[in-house]
Order: C-alpha cells, then sequence, then structure tokens
C-alpha cells in the first residue's frame, strides 16, 4: 500500500474551501478532468482527459470538517481522508490517500503519482480559489 499526504493553507474561510471541493459536479477548475457522474448521493465518477474513470464512494462527510471515500479504477483501490481546519481567516487542507495498486507492474510508481495528483490538485484548487481559472 503507498500512502500519500498533502496539506495546504489557502487565504479563504473553510465554508469556501469546502463548498469548491465537495462540489464534484463543477470541475471545470480541475485540469486533470473532462467531467463528472453523479451516481448518487454516496457515489461518483471522475473521468481524466484521457477518458480513464475512478468511482468515488463517499464514507464520511462531516461539512466543513472531514470529507472520506473510497476510490477505485482498473489499477488502483484506496481511501481518501479530507481534514479541513479553519485557521483564523485562512483554511488548512490535509489530504491523505492510502491506495494500492491491481496490478504488479504498477506498485513501485503508484506513490509518485500520488504525489504528481496531489500537487497537481492542489495547485488547481489555489486558482480557482483565486479566480484565476478558464
Amino acid at each position: 500500500m503507498a500512502r500519500s499526504n498533502i496539506k495546504a493553507v489557502f487565504e479563504n474561510d473553510v465554508q469556501t474551501v469546502w463548498n469548491v471541493i465537495t462540489d464534484v459536479k463543477n470541475y471545470i477548475w480541475r485540469t486533470d478532468l473532462s467531467k463528472t457522474e453523479i451516481i448518487s448521493d454516496k457515489q461518483f465518477i471522475e473521468y481524466t482527459k484521457n477518458g480513464y474513470a475512478t468511482t468515488f464512494t463517499i464514507t464520511l462527510f462531516e461539512p466543513y470538517k472531514r470529507w472520506e471515500f473510497d476510490v477505485e479504477n482498473s489499477n488502483i483501490k484506496g481511501h481518501w481522508v479530507g481534514i479541513f481546519t479553519q485557521k483564523g481567516e485562512k483554511t488548512e487542507i490535509d489530504f491523505t490517500e492510502d491506495v494500492t495498486a491491481k496490478k504488479v507492474l504498477m506498485k513501485p510508481f503508484v506513490k509518485a503519482y500520488l504525489k504528481k495528483q496531489q500537487a497537481r490538485y492542489v495547485k488547481d484548487l489555489a486558482r480557482k480559489l483565486k479566480g484565476n481559472y478558464e
């Protein structure tokens, strides 16, 4: 199993950050996605620009505090935890992903892949929160 964690602080209140992140149907600010599909109030699918689908099943939804879900696609299976903390007028996010590669050949690359994806997500989120996105 590979574990990756990223923390970041934004100049926005926790409600704003939470609302952007949990509004999965509004994905336009994400540079890695072509679309999202809401299956139910507990499940959604994200599609990469190449059409690769990943299914997310929400396991915990504590508004403005914690969001957790199981993640699965043909290459990986795992769990994601997002912790949101108001720090004065700013918000800290603390995201941890635990993933297992489904294919032996993928195992050496999973952690680096997770780190890259998390960094891209935080960069996209920062642009969105500053209003600098398409």
